[in-house]
Parts: structure tokens; C-alpha cells; sequence
């Protein structure tokens, strides 16, 4: 499981002194226990990778977006610790399918539900995430399914 590697990984860095990858691992840890929390009430899913997967690709995006901001910003150094975290936090991940592999998937399903038009995206995205949501990048995956349906 994703979370016994988190787990493992975080003693490594605690007892290797690697003080940044401690930090990312511990605010990984912190993501996911805060999406425990919010699962009580709400439908988790029942796979555990794939909620730890989801947490990690959030905060991925989200650093990539504050990345964006310190560049903007003239914040290069604040940009390159976001890298580094981003790093860190890819490191868990499922290795991602490549571009090819996302537009052979969404071809497949595109026959198996009959879709053509852009009114079918809600139905393949759907199907999308329930059959790769781990492996993939559903933002990358949106625009991609809109160019095949268009």
C-alpha cells in the first residue's frame, strides 16, 4: 500500500536527516489524514491507494499552480522549493500514462459507449476516471477527450 511506503519513507528521511523530505512526507501525511477525516462523512472510496493517489495528485496540482504564482511573482526561490516538493510527492505516485496511452484509452472507451459529440464528454470522463483515474491526469485527460469528441 501507498501509505506503508509514505510510512517507511518518512522514518528513512527522519533517520537520514533529510529535513525537506521529512517536511513534504509529513505534510502528505497531513493531506491524507485530513481526507480520512472527510470521508467519514461523506463516500470514500474503497480502494485506499486510490484515495491516497487522489490526495497526492491534489497536491501536486496545487503546487504547480503556486509555482506558477512565484514565477509571476519574481519568487524563483519559493518556485524551486514547490519543485523540490513536487518531486518528493511524485515519487508515491502510480507511474502516469503517457499522452499515446490516455488517447488509446479514451478511443476505447469512446466505441464502447458510442459516443461522438462533445454532449458524450460527461459519460467518457466518467468512465475515464473509473477505469484510470490512479494513472492518470484527469485535467490532461479532459482536454484530450474534447479534441476526440470535437
Amino acid at each position: 500500500m501507498i501509505r506503508d511506503d509514505i510510512t517507511a519513507a518518512l522514518v528513512a528521511a527522519m533517520k537520514g536527516g533529510d529535513k525537506p523530505k521529512t517536511a513534504t512526507i509529513r505534510l502528505i501525511q497531513a493531506a491524507i489524514k485530513n481526507r480520512d477525516i472527510e470521508a467519514r462523512t461523506g463516500k470514500a472510496p474503497t480502494d485506499d491507494d486510490l484515495l491516497v493517489t487522489e490526495v497526492m495528485q491534489k497536491m501536486v496540482k496545487q503546487r504547480r499552480e503556486s509555482i506558477d504564482l512565484y514565477v509571476k511573482g519574481g519568487r524563483q526561490e519559493l518556485a524551486d522549493i514547490e519543485a523540490a516538493e513536487i518531486v518528493i510527492i511524485e515519487a508515491f505516485l502510480p507511474q502516469q500514462m503517457s499522452d499515446a496511452e490516455t488517447s488509446a484509452a479514451i478511443e476505447a472507451i469512446k466505441a464502447e459507449l458510442g459516443a461522438e459529440t462533445v454532449k458524450d464528454m460527461g459519460r467518457v470522463m466518467a468512465t475515464l476516471k473509473d477505469r484510470h483515474a490512479a494513472n492518470l491526469d484527469m485535467s490532461k485527460a479532459s482536454a484530450l477527450v474534447k479534441a476526440a469528441l470535437s
